[in-house]
Parts: structure tokens; C-alpha cells; sequence
């Protein structure tokens, strides 16, 4: 599968891990943004990311990361359901030659929401974006929320977006005492091109032959947000008549963009008067 998360355990050492890549759905992530190389790359790197966390779930709630900040990217959202339907979107300007976490951001902070199904109350957490890197962000995140060590390797190209993720359980070092240094040393040998181009089952092959490796069956990743105007419709009614017509009459139409499902809606002059002579209209 090529737009897949696939989770494993290191059965002798208890250390447990995920690879993730994505390819069809990262190009429809992309599909009509203008987004240069550098914010592109760190999209794809905070999609890959998400879709690991996210796979986590034990609920059918969504989460939600967003970083922002007052450097060149002010805000990077990516959102994603417990069955792992992606979508998120980059607000950025300035200066983006500089490529570093710190340099792009300022002094951010990273909010992670997540919402419950049941319309329980939402769950927040705030931290400071620290590292240099995306995936150092991360693992600090993890590390304070899951009170256990972490480690992410991320990459994204114009074509993919991938991720390996290992996590330390509690009785690691009772199994190996050596087990979590040695895996990650093995880890960072990943280079990039592996990590965008290898299937997991060989990527984990290749890291960690002489390990028991149990790989569990892989879940695809998605990006299915179709186009909901009767949600736009009702955001419209609720500005009333009054304020959607002076805003027709100054720019001759209403134009809607949703960033994070990347859709645009338009309605002209007879569009909003079918909009408030009959509410129940459906226009599209």
C-alpha cells in the first residue's frame, strides 16, 4: 500500500514503532497550492506525523495539530480522523529560504486538540515549539505527553511524504539494557531516499535484520473531504442579508475558500437570492 501507516514491535525489546508513507494522498494534500519547496517539505513531514499520532487512537474522535508562530509560517494545521482521513493546509510569507524549525516559526508553540465523538468536552494541549527540526518538536511533544522516550524520522519531496516512528515502552530496559541505544543507532543509518522509496516491510528489514520484527497489518490513509455547501450555506444565512449583499455589491460575487479540505465555493447575485428566498435551497 502506498498511502499507509504500518505499526511493529520489536517483540524482544519492547520497543514499538510505525512507518508511514503517503504518495497519492500527499499529491492531493498539494493539489492547486502554491506552497515553495521549504513549506512543502515541512507539510509533508507534519502530514506524515499526524497520520502516526493519529493512528494511536483508541477512540473515533480526530486530531488536530497546529503550530503557529510569528516567524515567515504563521500557521500549519494538519487534522486527521481516528480512521485516518488527512487534510491541512500552511499560511506562511516573508523570508522562507531558511529551513530550520526556529527560523520558520519564531517563537511558536505547538496546540494539540483532540475531539471526542461522543461531544465530550475537547482535549488541549499547549507546548513550546523546541527543536531544530520537525520531527526534534515532536519527539519533545511526545516524550512530556507519553512520559516515554521517542524518536521520528521524517521526509517529504514534491513526490511523497513518509515517516519512521519508535517509541520506548516501560519494560524496555528490564528486556534489553542496551536494546533502545542500539535500535536507535541502527535508525538514524535511515537516509531519506529509503525512507520515500522503500516499502516498510523491506525499510525494516533493512534497519533491523537481526531483530525480531512483528509487523502488524498495515491501515490505509486517506484524504476524502468532499465539498459541503450546505455548511457554507448556512454560514452565509447566519451573516444575513444585509452583509452578504454589500459584500456582492463590492466585489460582485462571494467567494468561500475552506483551507483545510482546499475547496473554493462561489456564489453570484442569483445565487444568494435563491440563498434567502428559500433556505432550503441546494444550489449546487
Amino acid at each position: 500500500m502506498i498511502d499507509a501507516i504500518q505499526r511493529f514491535l520489536l517483540e524482544d525489546l519492547d520497543i514499538r514503532g510505525a512507518v508511514v508513507r503517503l504518495s497519492e494522498v500527499w499529491q492531493a494534500l498539494l493539489q492547486g497550492r502554491d506552497y515553495t519547496g521549504g513549506v512543502a517539505s515541512l507539510f509533508g513531514q507534519a502530514s506524515a506525523v499526524t497520520a502516526i499520532i493519529a493512528a494511536k487512537l483508541k477512540n473515533t474522535g480526530r486530531l488536530t495539530l497546529q503550530l503557529q508562530g510569528h516567524g515567515p509560517v504563521r500557521l500549519l494545521v494538519v487534522d486527521c480522523t481516528a480512521n485516518l482521513n488527512l487534510r491541512g493546509h500552511v499560511r506562511s510569507e516573508g523570508d522562507l529560504t531558511a529551513l530550520d524549525v526556529p527560523s520558520l516559526f519564531g517563537d511558536g508553540q505547538l496546540l494539540m486538540t483532540l475531539d471526542f465523538a461522543d461531544g465530550t468536552q475537547p482535549y488541549q494541549s499547549y507546548v513550546p515549539i523546541e527543536g531544530a527540526t520537525l520531527a526534534e518538536v515532536f519527539e519533545h511533544y511526545l516524550a512530556q505527553s507519553e512520559q516515554a522516550p521517542a524518536r521520528l524520522w521524517l521526509a517529504a519531496d514534491g513526490q511523497g511524504a513518509a515517516g519512521l516512528f519508535l517509541q520506548k515502552l516501560p519494560g524496555a530496559d528490564e528486556r534489553d539494557p542496551d536494546g533502545w541505544n542500539r535500535i536507535v543507532q541502527l535508525a538514524e543509518t535511515v537516509r531519506e531516499a529509503e525512507l520515500l522509496g522503500l516499502p516498510a516491510e523491506q525499510l525494516l528489514t533493512r534497519l533491523f535484520h537481526e531483530e525480531t520484527v512483528r509487523i502488524f497489518p498495515p491501515r490505509a490513509v486517506r484524504h476524502d473531504w468532499p465539498m459541503d455547501w450546505d455548511k457554507i450555506r448556512a454560514t452565509l444565512r447566519s451573516l444575513g442579508r444585509t452583509e452578504i449583499d454589500a459584500i456582492v455589491r463590492d466585489q460582485g460575487e462571494i467567494v468561500v475558500h475552506d483551507d483545510l479540505s482546499n475547496h473554493t465555493y462561489r456564489f453570484g447575485p442569483g445565487d444568494i437570492d435563491a440563498l434567502f428566498s428559500d433556505p432550503t435551497s441546494r444550489l449546487h
